[in-house]
């Protein structure tokens, strides 16, 4: 039997990419082991994957990173499998010499063009330091994909490997009826991390503009505290509701409540200016148009499929408008399902099992 080991370094509560591609080698009778890491405040899982989650005894900066490489090191060394599925660069260097060592196959995923992600921005020295892991690692991967073209068209220029293409998408299923209602408001969503330049200040700035509207925030982050304290010295706690982290497995049925989906993104480096995210087909799959910064992948996808609308300037009453606009007008989304039906995981996750059968 096939046995792969994924790793990750978050906790696997909220990785929807990491668990749809683990599902897809499970349904194709290939043996899962899940390995991430246990936080103080990481929720039990409810999944049907074999799973381990270290505790370190960091959790950020180098020695995070250092400990993490460590101990999977070890771990990877002593547990049988046939292939290693590393995501992102950071559990890259662990997963390929562990790799080398074993002779056993290894497939990375880059999620992001993950030296020039925002949290770097105005680190010069971080970045370098994994701009040259990338360098050192990256001209030796065989098997490798990432979730769009600009990401595997860059790093195919750069170290003349042949990075492909699965782009983040949903599974196709039922969607329930809408959970959410706040005195009949309509509302906006934003749903994934809170991390720096995810464009929630812009919305937040734009809220007392906004008419008969709740912006709703699902998820977690290094933002959310700053973003709550914005929203209390604006006093806008009665058009701006947290609920926190909601599983992966449960987050669908909260999307289709939105009249809105949020999807704007800081120009703060390639990572993100390259970004397809998985909102952009989370909010196609729940019925939802989206509002989305104009960047390449993204207008891809919002422009040929008419999805939502594109902007790229963030002032509040502008902003404002647009969104009043669509919550007064609406967006036809009529052909949303049989968009859908053709942008769906199971089409795209069928390339994984050729790249995994094709592995050198």
């Amino acid at each position: 039997m096939t046995r792969i080991l994924i790793l990750a370094t978050n906790d696997l509560a909220t990785d929807q990419r990491v668990l749809k591609v683990a599902t897809v080698f499970q349904q194709n009778k290939f043996d899962v082991l899940l390995i991430g890491r246990k936080l103080k405040n990481s929720p039990e899982l409810t999944i049907s994957l074999k799973y381990k989650r270290l505790r370190l005894l960091f959790e950020r900066s180098v020695l995070f990173y250092a400990e993490y490489n460590f101990r999977v090191f070890w771990l990877l060394l002593f547990t049988k499998c046939s292939h290693i599925l590393a995501n992102d660069t950071d559990t890259l260097p662990a997963a390929f010499l562990a790799s080398k060592l074993k002779r056993v196959k290894l497939i990375f995923d880059a999620h992001e063009l993950f030296p020039e992600v925002p949290e770097l921005y105005n680190r010069p020295a971080v970045k370098k330091v994994w701009t040259k892991i990338e360098d050192l690692f990256f001209p030796h991967l065989k098997s490798c994909y990432t979730v769009c073209e600009s990401i595997a068209e860059y790093y195919n220029r750069k170290y003349g490997i042949s990075m492909q293409v699965i782009r983040n998408i949903p599974f196709k299923r039922d969607y329930h009826e809408k959970i959410l209602n706040y005195d009949f408001r309509k509302i906006i969503l934003y749903q994934g991390a809170l991390n720096k330049g995810r464009g929630l200040e812009w919305v937040i700035d734009a809220m007392p503009f906004v008419e008969n509207a709740l912006l709703v925030i699902i998820g977690t982050g290094d933002v959310k505290a700053q973003l709550k304290l914005q929203v209390a010295n604006a006093n806008l706690e009665d058009k701006v509701l947290f609920l926190g982290r909601i599983e992966a497995s449960e987050l669908y049925k909260y999307t289709p409540s939105a009249d809105i989906g949020l999807c704007l993104l800081d120009d703060m480096g390639l990572s993100y200016r390259y970004a397809l995210p998985n909102r952009i087909f989370d909010y196609l799959h729940a019925g939802v148009p989206v509002l989305a910064t104009r960047f390449p992948e993204i207008e891809k996808i919002v422009s040929t499929y008419k999805t939502g609308v594109l902007i790229n300037h963030y002032e509040p009453e502008y902003l404002a408008k647009i969104i009043n606009e669509l919550v007064q007008h609406g967006f036809d989304t009529k052909h949303f399902s049989d968009i859908s039906n053709t942008l769906c995981w199971e089409n795209e996750s069928k390339k994984l099992i050729e790249i995994i059968n094709t592995s050198p």
